[in-house]
């Protein structure tokens, strides 16, 4: 197995640098071809993002920073010597970002519902004193105050750089400033401040009719076949969360869905699409409202509110899956490839690893199937998912197919001393309830470094893909 500590290529930045149960089978999609797929999908998407060009960036002035919010003033003496350190660089580790004092909906949601970018006039800091908090809480509150406003001297551009908020988010996204980076990193909320307000108008008002028009005969007129198996897995997401047990999640979740699927006839809705729909329904939800969101039930907010973070959750899906599409028509070709390719790779990480899962008989497709169909969702919380998908959209286009494989060999392999101890039986075992409850920041952290350091030695690299043994003949990794 490759060590870390006897390579030359360390985990860094690029640019500048559940237990869970086993899924059910899925089912296959209506049996259509890739281009019948390509022709049936049709999101325009040209009218809203994908205009600006690098002249854009290049002829236009960055807007100097405003300070918007008050910065807690710490002495001196509080802040000691390693205070005006960014620690940022070290990872991000934020305090919450939430009041404690305060629950339900932000009393300046009608803002933020017209335009995201006026959450960069809502940022909440508590007062730091010596009475409530440690000098080390200081130390890390400043560190959060100092990251957060390098975010917002990118977002409150008039022009958004959109490598440059790539760069910055590789390494996680502040929680207040979130919905609106991640609006932005797919796509969906253009980079032009001018042409926002018109752009979110538009497309949540074609989201909204397109429910209408659904729903218009209610349940008895939807495509039965599809609303059956919807209203099966919504009830089954996120089960140990208390925000997916209410019924106007579940409502919310089944409209995205449904509306989804119709627009997609060559791959109709899938099973896994339910679990990725979650995140951006959290986070979006996030929002506008004050208190822990996980618990929170949203049948207390507005309908506007509601309509707003319903669409927002569907064209970012949408967003999303247009770079999978592949991953979930018939026969699920996309999924194949990774699968293929995630046995290729770990071969060349860890070859003692793969011999033992061959020896007992363990096929990729048996465990890793899930991984790329529900993106680990059902392997890691939705928290940490969400840690995960920052760095997934920071990494472009491959984020979720490409970068996701590198993802998914590193998290194969830091079970390998374990898993090489194990017969068939307790290997499976094991894959379908990994130990990770406890996982948290540090955990996610590590994660996507290991994963960043394999790209780095085998991406487009030739010279890296030694055989691991002097008779086998392996295939090149091909994505």
């Amino acid at each position: 197995m490759l060590k870390f500590e006897s390579l030359s290529v360390q985990p860094k930045p690029p640019a500048a640098s559940r237990g869970h149960t086993p899924s059910p089978p899925l089912p296959n999609g209506p049996v259509k071809s890739f281009s019948d797929f390509m022709n049936q999908t049709d999101d325009d998407w040209d009218a809203d993002v994908g205009d600006e060009t690098p002249d854009d960036f290049l002829q236009r002035k960055l807007k100097p920073p405003l300070s918007i919010e008050p910065r807690p003033v710490v002495s001196s003496k509080l802040r000691g010597p390693s205070s005006s350190t960014d620690l940022a660089s070290k990872g991000p580790s934020y305090p919450s970002t939430r009041r404690k004092d305060s629950q339900g909906l932000k009393p300046q949601f009608e803002g933020l519902v017209r335009d995201p970018g006026n959450s960069l006039h809502m940022i909440y800091h508590p007062t730091l004193s010596l009475e409530t908090h440690t000098e080390a809480e200081i130390e890390r509150l400043n560190a959060r105050i100092k990251r957060i406003n390098k975010f917002k001297r990118i977002l409150q551009s008039s022009t958004v750089d959109l490598n440059e908020l790539r760069e910055i988010s590789w390494n996680g996204i502040p929680d207040e400033l979130r919905p609106m980076a991640w609006q932005m990193l797919l796509g969906y909320l253009p980079a032009n401040s001018d042409r926002r307000v018109s752009t979110l108008e538009r497309k949540r008002k074609e989201f909204i009719d397109g429910v209408k028009q659904a729903f218009v005969r209610g349940t008895s007129g939807l495509d039965q076949t599809i609303w059956h198996q919807i209203s099966i897995d919504v009830p089954r997401t996120n089960p140990h969360l208390p925000l997916y047990g209410f019924e106007t999640t579940q409502r919310c979740l089944e409209r995205i869905l449904y509306v989804w699927a119709i627009r997609h006839p060559a791959s109709g809705y899938v099973q896994g699409i339910n679990d990725l729909v979650t995140p951006f329904f959290q986070v979006f939800l996030s929002a506008y409202i004050d208190g822990e969101v996980e618990t929170f039930d949203p049948s207390s907010l507005p309908k506007e509110v509601l309509d707003v973070v319903e669409a927002d959750s569907f064209w970012c899906l949408t967003k999303l899956l247009d770079g999978i599409q592949d991953n979930y028509i018939h026969t699920q070709p996309g999924i194949q490839r990774q699968v293929t390719a995630l046995r290729d790779l770990v071969q060349r990480i860890d070859v003692g690893l793969t011999k033992h899962l061959s020896e007992q008989g363990v096929e990729f497709i048996q465990f890793s199937f899930r991984w790329m169909n529900c993106m680990l969702m059902r392997e890691v919380s939705v928290k940490n998912t969400i840690r995960m998908w920052d760095t997934y959209m920071a990494e472009g286009q491959s984020g979720f197919s490409e970068f996701h494989l590198y993802v998914c060999a590193a998290f194969l392999v830091k079970w390998s001393d374990q898993l090489q101890k194990m017969d068939f039986q307790n290997i499976m075992m094991f894959l379908q309830s990994l130990p990770t409850q406890s996982w948290g920041e540090k955990e996610m952290e590590i994660l996507l470094s290991e994963a960043f350091l394999w790209q780095s030695l085998f991406r487009n690299s030739s010279a890296h893909l030694r055989q691991p043994t002097s008779n086998a003949s392996l295939p090149s990794i091909t994505l």
